[in-house]
């Protein structure tokens, strides 16, 4: 699975794919840390675009290093703060979890984003 997400990330740039629009490209809003996990939050407009996920986490992670992240979306606008408030904590979209030490990565949707029933948390 790391290889596969390092091969998107360099296909993209490559192929400039990823041009101009990824040089427009804004990290979404890190709303703060619960331990070594990056809580991020999502645009609702892409909370299903894989590719967004992508570039986020190539903006968010440094390459090669561990990094955590947990996305949510804010549908009900609810402030943002760490610990999430329940409207926040209970719209989850995917986890990211790289680890330098496990030599693994992997990117997992939500079960109630009903993407992939198969393998989601």
């Amino acid at each position: 699975m790391k290889a596969t997400a390092s091969l998107i990330v360099t296909a993209l740039a490559a192929s400039g794919a990823a041009g101009p629009a990824a040089a427009r490209t804004e990290p979404w809003p890190v709303a703060g840390r619960q331990g070594v996990i990056q809580v991020v939050i999502v645009p609702g407009n892409q909370a299903r675009d894989r590719e967004a996920y992508t570039r986020q986490i190539a903006l968010l992670c440094a390459p090669q290093s561990t990094c955590f992240i947990n996305f949510f979306t804010n549908s009900t606008g609810a402030p943002v703060a760490v610990p999430l408030p329940d409207e926040i904590a209970q719209e989850s979209t995917a986890v990211f979890r790289r680890s330098v030490k496990q030599g693994g990565e992997y990117f997992r949707w939500s079960c109630r984003m009903g993407i992939d029933a198969g393998n989601c948390f």
